[in-house]
């Protein structure tokens, strides 16, 4: 039988650790919307929107032909992502354009891909 490295064989509790963590913990509320957004920007096409729009405010149209599908198609994807407060519109004249909804947003994308970047540069090595 081999040995897990990653299991903890101590039965000792750290109260203050323990206590701290629980006062801190949020309500069940947030982790469900914390899963959900996790959900939603989970989906490869949604993904490859949020990269578009991390690079520049665009219409359906350009969006569609960037990623070579249908406008109805990226429209949807859209719609759940505007839904969520993903992404955010703005209308100009006929035209409807889409941007990340906010900084932070913006903020996490980036770090998602920095961090996924990063791990597999380590992993080349």
């Amino acid at each position: 039988m081999s040995i897990n490295e990653f299991t903890c064989d101590c039965n000792i509790i750290h109260e203050d650790i323990v206590k701290q963590t629980l006062k801190n913990m949020p309500k069940q509320e947030l982790f469900t919307q914390l899963a959900e957004f996790f959900k939603i920007i989970g989906d490869p096409t949604r993904t490859k929107i949020l990269f578009v729009l991390d690079q520049n405010e665009m219409c359906v149209c350009d969006i569609a032909n960037v990623l070579n599908m249908t406008k109805s198609s990226i429209s949807h994807q859209l719609a759940t992502l505007r839904k969520s407060g993903i992404v955010k519109s703005r209308r100009e004249g006929k035209e409807v354009y889409y941007t990340l909804d906010d900084e932070h947003i913006k903020q996490v994308f980036e770090i998602a891909i920095e961090h996924i970047e990063h791990k597999n540069e380590e992993n080349k090595k």
